[in-house]
């Protein structure tokens, strides 16, 4: 076989491989966003009753492994052939095999991204410390997007030991040199930390919560200071553009909160994979 016929099937195998992993990690990732603010709700009610002296709420056992699925309208428990990651959903036509109760479109939404993020970083860093780097990134980043689109609320289950492992990570140089992380991670939290106050001083309001800045450093830790600039103004444009379109096109309260971690997430994807080059074509255009 040529170098050019191996190299091609190489590539072949581990986009493969990756999409299937993706897949398997993604149907995972739903067991995340659905579960974790529920666990998270439960720990807070039990130390709320303890710190009242009341006993603590009885509570079926919950964590990331048991119970097994049940779909939330009947209760049915989700057999395996139910639970392929993407074909089930499509066997079943988004619908309960028992109740017929319509399963949400974002199950396999979730998925097909996680599957195809896997396999682009499969094929762009390999089997390597940066293929599973990138993969960990990606797959902490998608959770943290949808659990903050649902309940506001980015856990430090997430992305406190992102940013610890993002500093890990670049400590041979993976994606950025260990002293670029460690101002990235720095300056990330500090940066969102000040423009919070000053938006509370100035109206007495809380503009963004602490998780964002939490996320924002843990971003920085992974690609370093330099990408923080594209991550800022990526999000904050996107953010300022989706806020617009839902106060003008939905009526969405002024009032009404929106979520910034997705936002947050999506730039700091795209900083990873592609922000040099991009930071590159940007300055041209301005010098």
């Amino acid at each position: 076989m040529s170098d050019a016929a191996l190299f091609f099937s190489s590539v072949t195998a581990l986009l493969w491989l990756g999409l299937v992993l993706g897949l398997a990690l993604g149907s995972f990732l739903n067991v995340v966003i659905h579960r974790l603010p529920r666990m998270m709700e439960h720990d807070w009610a039990a130390q709320c009753a303890e710190l009242r002296g009341e006993p603590v709420p009885a509570a079926a056992p919950m964590n990331l492994a048991v119970p097994r699925s049940r779909c939330p309208s009947c209760g049915h428990q989700i057999t395996v052939l139910e639970n392929i990651p993407l074909l089930s959903w499509v066997w079943l036509r988004g619908k309960c095999s028992a109740c017929r109760a319509p399963i949400s479109v974002r199950y396999p939404l979730v998925e097909l991204l996680t599957g195809i993020g896997v396999a682009y970083c499969a094929t762009r860093y390999g089997a390597t410390l940066a293929g599973l780097g990138a993969i960990v990134f990606l797959c902490a980043l998608i959770a943290a997007c949808f659990i903050d689109f649902d309940t506001q609320f980015l856990p430090d289950a997430i992305t406190l030991p992102l940013l610890w492992l993002g500093l890990l990570v670049n400590i041979p140089g993976t994606f950025v040199d260990l002293q670029s992380a460690v101002i990235g991670a720095a300056a990330g939290y500090l940066f969102l930390w000040s423009v919070f106050w000053l938006f509370k001083l100035a109206t007495g309001k809380d503009g963004m919560g602490y998780g964002d800045f939490k996320l924002l450093a843990a971003i920085g830790a992974w690609t370093g200071w330099k990408m923080l600039p594209l991550v800022i103004l990526a999000s904050s444009v996107i953010g300022a553009v989706v806020g617009i379109l839902l106060i003008v096109l939905t009526r969405h309260g002024r009032e009404v909160p929106i979520p910034f971690g997705p936002y947050l997430a999506g730039a700091g994807a795209v900083a990873l994979f592609w922000g040099p080059p991009l930071t590159h074509e940007y300055l041209k255009l301005i010098y």
